[in-house]
């Protein structure tokens, strides 16, 4: 099939995308990488009257190392995040996390920005972005605003961002100390999304106790979700202690979106996703404690 037709915008800046997108209204839509949006409008899963292709702006590219701070343009392709050495020393997971997507053909023109705001629940960087605390950065004609991952994703293909928004950038927090990182998650093939998976951090302190923990949760409900009482459960425990299959279980225990279709039960999906949960654990504190 091919998509209903529309008119398409090539803006040269943040400032005019942002006026487009004002004037044009609820008709318009931002297009990065297209790597999901596309294949939508070609299914006819969605129509809009305007595509405001931002993915030719310089502001909205690159890759800024801030100390602290990991600060990744919306535009940026996947790929650029594949094998970089800056990005595997300072944010571990998005390193980790990225051959997961798709294939290469898929990370050579999807964009982080890009994924983040099409917020599917079964994709990797929203995961990423909830478990890391991350920081998603807006421009609208009235200004910037700065809006966390936990209040980012509020709906199956929904967020935050006002209709006349650009998201901006991504600001991904560097760990340190003594952490371990490890993405795991189950799919029919390799590039399909995932039917259930999992993201997680550790951070180990003096006896090798949990300082820190996130567990972030794929395909697992209606939107990215964090696993809150696992992470409570394990922090402040010291490592060799700890039941991974019971922490596993207790993070999708109080799931109750679970998706269910043809490829497999709601209940099928929580016990899948409990034993992504435990088999990430266990190679994140096996890489903390090596240091």
């Amino acid at each position: 099939m091919k998509p209903s037709a529309f008119e398409y915008h090539v803006p040269q800046s943040v400032d005019e995308a942002v006026r487009l997108l004002a004037d044009l209204g609820d008709g318009a839509k931002v297009l990065a990488g297209g790597q999901s949006l596309v294949p939508m409008l070609s299914l006819r899963l969605a129509y809009f009257d305007h595509l405001v292709d931002i993915a030719r702006i310089p502001e909205l590219q690159g890759i800024r190392m801030d100390g602290d701070s990991v600060t990744i343009g919306a535009t940026t392709v996947d790929a650029d995040l594949e094998g970089n050495g800056d990005i595997a020393a300072k944010v571990p997971l998005l390193a980790k996390v990225t051959p997961y997507i798709g294939h290469f053909q898929i990370r050579n023109k999807g964009t982080v920005g890009g994924s983040i705001a099409h917020a599917d629940p079964a994709a990797e960087y929203p995961a990423v972005a909830l478990a890391l605390d991350a920081e998603i950065e807006a421009i609208s004609p009235r200004g910037r605003r700065t809006i966390a991952a936990s209040d980012f994703f509020v709906g199956f293909w929904t967020t935050a961002l006002e209709s006349d928004e650009v998201l901006a950038s991504v600001r991904f927090p560097v760990w340190s100390g003594r952490t371990g990182f490890a993405v795991k998650e189950f799919a029919r093939r390799h590039g399909d999304f995932a039917l259930a998976g999992a993201v997680v951090g550790v951070q180990l302190g003096a006896g090798d106790t949990v300082e820190r923990c996130t567990i972030g949760l794929i395909a697992l409900g209606p939107t990215p979700l964090r696993a809150s009482a696992a992470e409570q459960a394990m922090t402040g425990k010291a490592a060799s202690e700890l039941d991974l299959a019971e922490i596993g279980r207790l993070a999708v225990s109080d799931l109750t979106e679970v998706p269910s279709d043809l490829h497999g039960s709601a209940d099928y999906r929580k016990r899948v996703g409990a034993a992504m949960v435990q088999r990430a654990l266990q190679e994140a504190i096996e890489e903390a404690t090596r240091g």
